[in-house]
């Protein structure tokens, strides 16, 4: 049996011409047909999609699968795999003390040669991850550092504290860099820098402080002055993230998550469904526009170039927000106010959700102790990861979306295997045991050689291969 199929790209545009294909085709024969259409030197290998839904089998089960009548003409999205493959990390190579109490962050610098973390001692470290040896320690808060972030440009760093105060470093020379940035009334709770593609000179310039005082901060990196205040939130303020399209969207305690226009300082929209608090959004254009170029490939282009490649071309980004009403919801939300769906299936509070780098799919962490899996583009539920024995905290991906890594109450770590069309997807691929108390922050380097991991042991720990 033959049907007849038209490859289409992410963004809809037709390739080649519409084609008689058997029925019993399966995705890795499929790759060969699309190098074909696209005249390619080199293999390059694809996934392919009918309705949003990966073809795992073959051709012929994803169309009875779908009810598709043999009379039509079958559209097969086609989407490039990273064509690098990140190894599982397995061992832990260093266990870095400096810190005197927990670690509550860790984040690496866009080209993966430090990292800081954020602690409740009340300072910040910078490590070298080479040498696996501390560069610096940045002393000026006076009270626990709940959130940090390196600038997409790496030359600066900023931290957010229960002292009411955010603060912008040199992480090269450990020095501040300027005033601290003072304002909010209570604890700063989260941080975002604006994207690199959208400051007009490519340089770091601008970044939203949120509060426990329900409002959002815009300060000027450079001057260190607050440039725009953003009320309309009637509690804390958890989690902010500056999109790709210029909005800013901040999620709450009073169950709202609220779109901003920074440039004008307006609030855009409104988006409400929850029946509790927000606990944390993503962006499933987070990865590519808080990182360097993955390769000399990704480098040439410009950042606008990249962050258009990560959503698809088609310049609508996706939000996922999770919150204590254990339901998380899938939004288009420069769009519209209506969620795409509502995701259901933990039974706890949810504390964490990310997107993959290709956007494909939705990693959730929860206090019941299980990881759940969804589709990133329909929100539908694909599956759960069970072994943690306490609550899960944070989940972070490999930058080929092929592994997970997740940190827990249980005081280890688990990495996972999330290949799409894998025989192992959703299984345990290696425990990490080894800190001695609940670890609460993960992150792993955009160059998938490494993660570091921050506990209440007060270490800080990488793995590798």
């Amino acid at each position: 049996k033959k049907f007849f199929a038209q490859f289409v790209t992410e963004a809809g545009e037709v390739t080649g011409p519409q084609i008689e294909i058997p029925y019993d085709l399966t995705g890795r024969q499929l790759n060969g047909v699309i190098n074909e259409l696209l005249s390619k030197d080199k293999f390059e290998p694809y996934s392919f999609y009918i309705n949003d839904q990966e073809i795992v089998g073959t051709l012929g089960e994803s169309i009875k699968e779908h009810n598709i009548s043999a009379e039509t003409v079958v559209k097969i999205v086609y989407q490039p795999q990273a064509t690098f493959r990140v190894i599982a990390v397995t061992r832990c190579t260093g266990t870095l003390a400096g810190h005197t109490e927990a670690i509550l962050c860790v984040a690496f610098s866009p080209d993966c040669k430090r990292l800081i973390t954020g602690s409740g001692d009340a300072t910040l470290r910078v490590w070298d991850i080479n040498t696996e040896t501390p560069i610096t320690t940045m002393k000026g808060h006076t009270n626990w550092v709940l959130c940090c972030a390196f600038s997409p440009d790496g030359k600066l760093a900023a931290s957010g504290s229960m002292d009411k105060e955010a603060r912008l470093w040199d992480p090269a020379k450990g020095q501040p860099a300027g005033k601290p940035l003072k304002g909010h009334t209570k604890w700063i709770t989260n941080l975002s820098w604006e994207p690199i593609h959208l400051s007009k000179d490519g340089v770091s310039r601008r970044l939203v402080t949120a509060s426990k005082d329900a409002s959002l901060r815009i300060w000027d990196a450079v001057t260190s002055a607050v440039t725009l205040v953003l009320t309309g939130h009637t509690s804390s303020v958890t989690c902010v993230r500056w999109g790709g399209s210029g909005l800013i969207y901040s999620g709450s305690e009073d169950r709202t998550i609220k779109v901003w226009n920074p440039d004008k300082g307006i609030l855009v929209r409104s988006l409400e469904g929850h029946a509790h608090w927000v606990n944390h959004i993503a962006l499933n254009s987070d990865h590519v526009m808080r990182n360097a170029p993955a390769n000399a490939k990704e480098a040439a282009l410009s950042p606008k170039q990249r962050y258009e490649n990560a959503i698809g071309h088609e310049l609508v980004e996706r939000l996922v927000s999770a919150s204590d009403d254990h339901t998380m919801y899938l939004w288009e939300p420069a769009v519209g106010k209506k969620p795409i769906c509502r995701m259901t299936g933990h039974v706890q509070p949810i504390n964490h959700v990310s997107f993959s780098p290709n956007g494909r799919l939705i990693a959730s962490a929860s206090f019941d102790k299980a990881i759940r899996i969804w589709n990133g583009i329909t929100g539908k539920y694909i599956a759960t990861l069970r072994g943690h024995v306490g609550a899960v905290y944070q989940v972070a991906w490999s930058s080929d979306s092929r592994l997970l890594v997740s940190a827990s109450k249980d005081s280890t770590l688990k990495l996972w295997d999330v290949e799409q069309g894998s025989s192992t997807f959703g299984k345990l691929r290696v425990d990490l045991p080894g800190h001695a108390d609940e670890v609460f922050a993960v992150d792993w380097s955009a160059d998938g050689a490494r993660v570091a991991s921050g506990s209440k042991d007060c270490s800080l720990k990488l793995w590798r291969y």
